[in-house]
């Protein structure tokens, strides 16, 4: 437990704090992690949450006139993955320490019925997209029976009743809001025209800090209906894997998983291409956007090159394309740039 000095000091200085079943534990080592995944996995599912899913007290809502249900398969499930596969910085010309692998957790998409996954498993998860009219509907699975806990998918941006808000809210959790291990859940959001943007999803069970911090994070994208986007899109989560989570030695910057240019996404266009890149913020700390060469019209219509945004915000920086070469990416935030929260945006001609 911690009294109110440690927790406003600790909240003060960015550290990570997590708080299940009424203990905040100030997480500094992988010592706190075990206590953290201790006290939530002997969590129960609630009653309210029982209830709920018996009682039906919530209708499902059924795609507007035109619109579809666009469906995905999701399980949480562990993986060993690595932070920097080729173990080197390309821009800064530097060895990255190693080991950079650790048990993460992530969203896997699987076909129809969890037949078969589809594609690696990925940090971020799979990118859900629909257009206005329709509704997601994410059939989700909880594979991690090593963490043994509850897990969920808690969605932005798009309407949901409270069935489907995907929330550990205690003695007040519906049933999405937990999902035991070896359990499924389906919810499902609607696409209103409130909706078109770039939004994050995440885990919001009961130890949510920790396990987005492992990787339970995605990207939903809607778009107005029959628009089909730009021709180059790029989700990029700005985030880091500190100690506690890893159990390594130090804290990894990252984009999307990944540290350091030529482990992070190489983004590729052409010139006359229209370009969108949906940033997020996946940690605790703020970030900017900077992409050499480029500049795009901010929410407020002015010019922008390097705009801030803090934990789940969402910036879209979107141009057409008109600058050949090969270009650098990166969070302006200097600690996190230098320590490998950048990447390549090649332009061919």
């Amino acid at each position: 437990m911690m009294d109110r000095r440690s927790f406003l000091g600790a909240a003060g200085a960015g550290l990570l704090l997590c708080t299940v079943d009424g203990r905040t534990v100030q997480v500094t080592s992988a010592k706190d992690v075990e206590d953290v995944d201790r006290a939530a996995a002997a969590l129960r599912q609630p009653g309210s949450a029982r209830a709920a899913q018996e009682g039906g007290e919530f209708p499902t809502p059924e795609p507007q006139a035109g619109g579809r249900a666009r469906e995905f398969w999701l399980a949480a499930r562990p993986v060993r993955w690595t932070i920097a596969p080729a173990s080197r910085d390309e821009w800064m010309k530097k060895a990255i320490p190693e080991p950079s692998t650790f048990k993460a957790l992530v969203y896997q998409q699987y076909s129809a019925g969890f037949a078969a996954p589809i594609g690696p498993a990925e940090i971020p998860g799979p990118t859900l997209r629909a257009e206005v009219g329709d509704t997601i509907v994410v059939h989700f699975r909880n594979d991690a029976e090593s963490f043994n806990q509850a897990l969920t998918v808690h969605p932005h941006g798009v309407r949901y009743n409270p069935e489907y808000d995907g929330s550990y809210l205690g003695d007040f959790t519906r049933a999405g809001g937990f999902v035991a291990p070896g359990e499924e859940f389906t919810y499902v959001w609607e696409c209103t025209p409130q909706a078109v943007g770039a939004w994050p999803y995440h885990d919001h069970g009961p130890n949510h800090t920790l396990n987005t911090f492992r990787g339970l994070f995605g990207a939903i994208i809607v778009r107005e209906k029959g628009d089909p986007g730009p021709e180059v899109q790029q989700v990029l989560y700005m985030h880091s894997f500190p100690p506690p989570v890893t159990n390594l030695e130090v804290t990894y910057q990252c984009l999307n998983g990944r540290t350091g240019a030529g482990n992070t996404p190489t983004v590729q266009a052409r010139v006359g291409q229209d370009v969108a890149w949906y940033v997020f913020g996946g940690d605790s700390n703020f970030h900017t956007f900077h992409v050499h060469g480029h500049r795009w019209r901010g929410r407020g219509g002015a010019f922008e090159d390097c705009p801030t945004f803090g934990p789940n915000e969402t910036l879209i920086a979107a141009w057409r394309e008109d600058n050949p070469g090969r270009w650098l990416y990166h969070c302006h935030v200097f600690t996190h740039q230098d320590a490998g929260m950048a990447g390549w945006y090649l332009v061919d001609p």
